[in-house]
């Protein structure tokens, strides 16, 4: 990993904010799924939601190519069990939706631990997700037209939380865990080696603070193995 390099990626971990999220409810076309999260990318969000309806249905390509290698989705089958994980991290809840108890998206502070879920493109979140979640917010419009599209609604609202987020000095400190530092320095400074390990079963080396990586002789004797060859000498 050249210099250069390890600088970008430790520049862009230091302003992750692991505590600002989306949830992408049953959003299913693939423009508006790499639009989101290459928006989540550019922000500075560190993980992204997803319940999918349809199992074939994955964050791939488009214009998120690049952007999801730095991001983890978590994926759920249900829209309860992806809030119940984001309340279990303590995260106010909102949803996107025009109600009467819905309030202006600017009035939310952002600085709280937030996520923020985004509906299905044509009949928005569902019932499940009013329910349980905290707060609608709503984004005002005075045309003929009275929503957004979706990739467009998350940039609008992620970006005022950012704005928030800098004014409070929260992107001024690091707060992704060394863990997961560690993992994006290695997979995204040494790709070749990163698949290496995932295709053979082996644990992810540390990273020195010059990008470079620290192994004992035997995982490098690994690498150059094939798994079956090194998992028949381990046994």
């Amino acid at each position: 990993m050249t210099p250069e390099r390890l600088q970008r990626i430790n520049a862009m971990l230091d302003q992750r904010q692991p505590d600002l999220t989306v949830c992408m409810e049953g959003v299913h076309k693939t423009h508006n799924l790499a639009a989101v999260v290459r928006t989540a990318d550019a922000i500075g969000v560190s993980d992204v939601h997803a319940v999918w309806k349809n199992e074939q249905m994955r964050v791939s390509g488009g214009s998120a190519a690049g952007s999801q290698n730095w991001i983890d989705v978590h994926s759920y089958t249900k829209t309860e069990d992806a809030i119940a994980q984001l309340k279990a991290q303590n995260m106010q809840v909102l949803v996107t939706n025009l109600s009467d108890t819905a309030v202006d998206f600017r009035e939310i502070d952002y600085t709280k631990p937030t996520a923020i879920i985004l509906g299905q493109e044509k009949f928005g979140a569902s019932e499940t997700a009013l329910t349980l979640a905290d707060q609608d917010i709503v984004i005002p419009m005075v045309g003929m037209v009275q929503s957004l599209n979706v990739s467009v609604a998350c940039s609008v609202v992620l970006y005022e939380a950012q704005r928030q987020r800098q004014a409070a000095g929260l992107y001024n400190t690091p707060r992704i865990s060394e863990e997961r530092r560690q993992r994006f320095l290695f997979e995204g400074g040494h790709p070749i080696f990163a698949q290496a390990c995932q295709r053979k079963g082996l644990p992810y080396p540390q990273i020195d603070e010059n990008g470079q990586i620290i192994a004992s002789d035997q995982w490098w004797q690994k690498m150059q193995m094939t798994k079956e060859t090194w998992q028949d000498l381990d046994s």
